[in-house]
């Protein structure tokens, strides 16, 4: 009997921001809190989650649990993106551009998080428009998704390049 490693890359989250945020009663402030959670393996695959709740440790917990569900597969080539994209969500664009090796991910912690997670080592990026982390890393997730790799554009085209 033979033995195959067939055991899939480990999946790992990272907490990108944590928000508190104050409602005002009659006996004073409450306070309840968010955390964006982005999940990946470093393979390619690479979700994000927003969880809210009254205490903190909670809330990571629901940002991971919905991270894990939207979990998306991407294109990596070679530790960079195989074209340049534009991811937008709201008012917020993200530029993503592929680089050589060696140079590194040259983005804000937000964008990081997420191409990191997706395994891409190498990469440029340009911010448009809203930084709030939330929506940056929900362009960045959407730029990563629109990218397509060479035989996706073969067959699209009906050529061979």
């Amino acid at each position: 009997m033979s033995e195959h490693n067939t055991e899939k890359p480990q999946v790992t989250d990272v907490v990108v921001r944590i928000s508190r945020c104050a409602k005002v009663v009659k006996g004073g402030r409450r306070f309840s809190f968010s955390a964006l959670v982005v999940a990946g393996d470093g393979h390619g695959t690479v979700g994000i989650g927003l969880g809210k709740a009254k205490e903190v440790p909670a809330t990571i917990k629901k940002g991971q649990k919905k991270a894990l569900k939207n979990l998306v597969k991407v294109h990596v080539a070679d530790g960079t993106i195989p074209h340049a994209v534009k991811g937008r969500f709201g008012s917020t664009t993200v530029l993503l551009f592929p680089a050589s090796v060696g140079t590194g991910v040259i983005a804000c912690s937000a964008v990081r998080s997420v191409v990191e997670k997706a395994g891409v080592h190498n990469l440029l990026t340009k911010i448009h428009g809203s930084t709030n982390p939330v929506n940056v890393v929900k362009a960045t997730l959407n730029g990563l998704e629109q990218l397509k790799n060479k035989k996706e554009v073969e067959r699209l085209r009906g050529v061979t390049i």
